[in-house]
């Protein structure tokens, strides 16, 4: 089972689905569900997030792909949408990044874009 992501012509995904590994059947199936669709699609996989799979498979495209992420072909990856203003694309994961690392201490914390700070939350 291999899960794909439809584009539109900018690039971005506006469906993904569940399919078939490529290359089963002897198809490419990137080209087949595309061909089928009239749109661009690209394989993404569920378990892959920064470039890494959790279960020792093939990360395909730095990220799994959701609905309103943006296919970069020159990075081959998935990213999704810019969270704040403030916040830096990670080159190597394809990850948005906070320009302050969030607390290690085992707390709960939020975003502030305004302070551009970490705030402490009650659970």
């Amino acid at each position: 089972m291999a899960h794909y992501a439809f584009l539109d012509e900018n690039n971005i995904v506006t469906e993904v689905i569940v399919g078939k590994d490529e290359g089963e059947d002897g198809i490419d199936w990137e080209q087949h569900y595309g061909a089928f669709r009239g749109q661009t699609c690209k394989r993404t996989s569920y378990n892959t997030q920064g470039g890494v799979h959790f279960s020792d498979g093939t990360p395909y495209r730095k990220n799994y792909a959701g609905v309103g992420y943006t296919y970069d072909s020159e990075r081959d990856a998935f990213i999704s949408p810019k969270p704040y203003v403030s916040w830096n694309l990670n080159e190597t994961t394809c990850l948005w990044e906070a320009p302050v690392a969030y607390p290690d201490d085992g707390k709960y914390y939020q975003w502030n874009e305004e302070t551009t700070s970490w705030i402490g939350v009650q659970l």
